[in-house]
């Protein structure tokens, strides 16, 4: 029923999960037992009783795994060594259903780094969704939010929701492409 790569857990505590692909927010008590099906980005899916839920990164713990720490920069870095970072945090949060990063998935449209003053910046990302009615939107606006936060210096993010210009097969990366079988 899961593939190779997918392991049986027992939750440690309570932890709140997203239910997949609804967005709604779960309570998963202690002591239940469950499958992680997919742990990419830092956070989790897991499979309970025929239901698909995300666990954070931060609650990594729950299931008895290291909670996700944030990325380092180094001293008097630039506006590029930010954008750099933050094209590789972009690429550490995934849809829940697809092994993919939304960087490769083409759902990415535009990055832009503003520097407020000496010691802090601001980014805004447009992106989109595989699909406008995913239920999963404001999870993953809320995740590149919260790793684009945790990049030093970045004291601010915007991260706006588009859906014009449509997204489609062809936005995405050739890599995303041969690992979803697609070449």
């Amino acid at each position: 029923m899961f593939g190779p790569n997918s392991e049986s857990v027992t939750t440690t505590r309570d932890v709140i999960a997203v239910l997949v692909p609804q967005g709604d927010k779960v309570h998963v008590p202690a002591d239940t037992e469950c499958y992680i099906t997919q742990a990419l980005g830092g956070s989790y899916t897991i499979y309970i009783q025929g239901r698909l839920l995300r666990v954070d990164g931060a609650d990594a713990d729950a299931l008895g795994k290291e909670p996700v720490t944030g990325p380092e920069l180094p001293n008097n870095a630039s506006d590029e060594d930010v954008e750099k970072l933050v094209w590789e945090q972009l690429r550490t949060v995934y849809d829940p259903e697809i092994p993919v990063d939304i960087a490769e998935l083409g759902l990415v449209y535009d990055c832009k780094i503003n520097k407020i003053d000496e010691d802090n910046r601001s980014v805004d990302i447009t992106m989109t969704l595989t699909a406008p009615g995913c239920g999963m939107g404001d999870i993953l606006v809320a995740d590149v939010k919260a790793k684009v936060e945790k990049i030093p210096t970045v004291t601010q993010s915007n991260v706006e929701l588009v859906f014009d210009p449509p997204w489609t097969q062809d936005m995405m990366s050739e890599a995303a492409r041969l690992q979803l079988g697609m070449i």
